[in-house]
């Protein structure tokens, strides 16, 4: 926007409030116009009341010294006019457009104006507000854009003239969608709701196992001064920008659209989008994907190194970024954690398992079961599904890149209501995301001549404990029933197997080995809690459902596990041969030191034991258990000192406390907020003896008012990225804001 164009409030005299108001019908306001072009030229002075437009848009946390408006919803724009000498059939005409190549018929521009009528067929809509001062020459307009408009940054002008051939600028305006819209598709009815799925800068993301659930704070920062400006243009490089840009522009209207388009931006894999995903443990010229506390230094990393991917990603980083663009834009969203998630890469809606007599073997399927996995819901509606409201709500997004959509790494828009209910023909995705909540699990035997056979089929374990943060406190809602009904009912049964039909995949036949109850049950049970740090005892159970006395081959696998399924290290493996006895336990302790595990933990989430008997005495009958351990993380606490007052003085406290029987090394703490500090701090410490705690405080100074998240990490050579945050409530500030260098304090 030209600097010329662009008055501060404080600067320019708001001419409305020194004239009285008028009150005019449609042809009083005509004639008021006439009067006014009738002794006016061009358009002087231009005040675009960015405070009060973006204040009544709940925009103003982005800025207040540019105009950013929600479609669907009216903003008032002032300007002056001077030198005399109109003719008196002069109209007020106003064009907004956006992208590269505008067009009415694209919905990229539009034409209207004063009398109504003025720029036939526009959804665009002005009127002459009442406060205008004709005495002053000044004329307040107030101007709603449609609320199926595309979204983006617009270009607004004004002629004042029908011979006129080019038009004054009042300047640019962001729009973005509007769930405070009844008209619009991203509409959300309730405000508690709208407070936390768009206005919400901070959030949690649960990780772990199902059994082991934590959660982790997380900055978005959608409201930051640059992000919008950084997601607006990572719609402007995506492919489909850059092929049809007239296209893709338009399209920009439609929450649909944009969701798939930021789904795909997110992951690198196929375009020039933000993160590269790596889930090997090798990290080699980036960070590791447990570094990231927030959304910001991602997306101003990638702007940055000039659209250049960012290392690494794994799938909570991908989902948290993606929820802080679409909040930016305005579509409400929030971030679901999935445990125990399928990854159905041959689209059966079936996970095969395969062990052998030692435990788990290398994978012979693409198929995976990770621990957790984490996408994005956003909220819409969905008329291209249904002419009534059938699939409107949440919609699964995710943009980690896993699976191939029409040729792109993306995945939904999927509506939860079609998961729910079986429904996996209909658009975007809906059984790669169907069979990730609720796919079957199949465990073979694999045996030396490269023979199987189906040991069991589990149709209850995939998706469990679907996690998203509650509204407005930090609780964690379980939503697994709005993806399937409750396991074990008929009705869940019903919807699993009507998916399978509609997928058209026949069912393998092969013989099971176990048919009912086996003949010998077994579980792991945890004998302490498992704290990484300390050891971990754990035992195994088993037990005789006949009078016979059977001679078993145990086998108990150790190994460190990635939280996408795929092992990372052999920790530790035990072979011994056991009798069991009729009706008695037979009870094996399993004992994993820290200085076995610990070094292999680095970059993996859990550990997973198994236990694979064969019974010597029964044709070599195989029986098989497993379970997942996440270790807890040594304590990391933060808290906040000082007055919860906008533009005050405070301090965030960090305490580590070393739980090791030896030193650490190259320590470092780091400390974050969205609104508290405007850029990441740290502090190192080189040796951190045993048993001493190490305390660091660092000071800030809030600048945005509300509900705030201080986040901190901490890093050592034996410990990877423990996280710990404290919420803090920021008081709006009501006297003079101090100067912006006074914001910044240094380390």
């Amino acid at each position: 926007m030209a600097k010329s164009l662009v008055l501060e409030s404080r600067t320019f005299a708001y001419l409305s409030y020194i004239g009285p108001l008028l009150h005019r019908n449609g042809s009083e306001e005509q004639d008021f116009l006439h009067e006014i072009l009738k002794k006016q030229k061009n358009v002087g002075k231009i005040d675009l009341h960015c405070e009060k437009n973006n204040t009544a848009h709940k925009t103003n946390d982005i800025s207040v010294n540019r105009l950013i408006v929600r479609r669907g919803q009216s903003f008032l724009v002032t300007f002056e006019l001077h030198d005399p000498s109109r003719p008196t059939t002069d109209l007020l005409e106003l064009t907004v457009e956006t992208g590269p190549q505008p067009s009415e018929a694209l919905g990229t521009r539009s034409v209207f104006g004063v009398p109504e009528g003025c720029g036939k067929g526009s959804s665009w809509k002005v009127k002459v507000h009442q406060v205008s001062v004709l005495p002053a020459g000044s004329i307040t307009l107030d101007i709603t854009s449609p609320a199926d408009a595309p979204v983006g940054e617009y270009s607004l002008s004004v002629k004042t003239s029908t011979t006129a051939s080019v038009g004054s600028s009042l300047g640019k305006l962001l729009l973005l969608f509007n769930p405070w819209c009844q008209e619009d598709w991203v509409h959300l009815p309730e405000e508690e709701e709208r407070q936390e799925y768009v206005m919400r800068e901070q959030g949690l993301v649960y990780k772990g196992s199902d059994k082991y659930i934590s959660s982790m704070a997380w900055n978005f920062g959608q409201f930051e001064d640059d992000i919008v400006d950084i997601c607006l243009k990572l719609l402007d490089v995506n492919p489909k920008c850059l092929s049809d840009p007239a296209k893709d522009f338009s399209a920009r209207c439609n929450p649909i659209y944009v969701s798939r388009v930021v789904s795909a931006m997110i992951n690198a894999n196929d375009d020039g989008g933000v993160l590269m995903g790596r889930w090997d443990g090798q990290y080699d010229g980036g960070v590791s994907p447990t570094h990231w506390n927030g959304s910001v230094e991602v997306l101003r990393r990638w702007l940055k190194y000039g659209g250049n991917p960012v290392k690494y990603g794994q799938c909570w980083v991908f989902a948290a970024v993606m929820c802080t663009v679409l909040r930016c834009l305005g579509i409400p969203c929030r971030v679901v954690t999935n445990f125990q998630s399928a990854h159905d890469t041959d689209k059966n809606l079936t996970i095969d398992d395969f062990f052998s007599d030692y435990g788990v073997r290398p994978k012979q399927s693409p198929d995976s079961v990770w621990n957790y996995h984490v996408w994005v819901e956003a909220w819409m509606t969905r008329p291209d599904l249904s002419a009534g409201s059938l699939y409107d709500g949440w919609q699964a997004v995710d943009p980690t890149p896993q699976e191939k959509s029409t040729g792109v790494y993306c995945c939904g828009p999927a509506p939860v209501k079609a998961i729910l209910q079986g429904h996996v023909d209909l658009q975007y995705d809906v059984p790669f995301v169907f069979a990730e909540v609720n796919a079957d699990r199949v465990t073979w035997m694999v045996f030396a001549d490269g023979s199987k056979k189906k040991i069991s089929t589990d149709s209850v374990s995939v998706g469990q404990n679907i996690s998203t943060k509650a509204v407005g406190s930090d609780k964690r809602v379980d939503i697994t029933a709005n993806y399937k009904h409750a396991e074990g009912t008929e009705k869940e049964r019903d919807v699993y197997n009507q998916a399978v039909k509609k997928v058209n995949i026949p069912e393998e036949n092969s013989d099971v080995i176990h048919d009912g109850k086996p003949a010998v049950s077994m579980k792991i049970v945890e004998l302490t809690k498992p704290i990484s740090g300390k050891d971990i005892d754990l035992k195994l159970v088993l037990n005789s459902n006949d009078n016979e006395t059977r001679t078993l081959v145990i086998n108990v696998n150790v190994q460190a596990m990635r939280y996408n399924g795929i092992p990372s290290s052999q920790i530790q493996t035990e072979l011994k041969e056991q009798k069991l006895l009729p009706n008695q336990d037979l009870i094996i302790p399993i004992h994993i030191p820290f200085s076995v595990y610990g070094e292999k933990m680095r970059e993996s989430n859990s550990i997973k034991v198994s236990a694979v008997v064969t019974d010597k005495d029964k044709s070599g009958a195989v029986y098989i258990t497993e379970k997942d351990f996440v270790p807890e993380s040594p304590l990391l606490t933060i808290k906040a000192i000082g007055s919860e007052l906008q533009y005050s003085d405070m301090t965030a406290e960090v305490v580590f406390e070393n739980p090791l029987s030896e030193g650490l090394r190259d320590c470092f703490i780091t400390v974050t907020g969205s609104g508290l500090m405007t850029e990441t701090m740290e502090a190192r410490m080189p040796f951190l003896k045993q048993g001493q705690r190490l305390r660091v405080k660092m000071p800030f100074t809030p600048y945005r008012p509300g509900p705030k998240k201080l986040v901190a990490s901490f890093n050592c050579d034996q410990f990877r990225d423990i996280k710990a945050s404290c919420n803090v409530y920021i008081k709006p500030f009501t006297g003079v804001v101090p100067p912006l260098p006074l914001l910044v304090k240094p380390l």
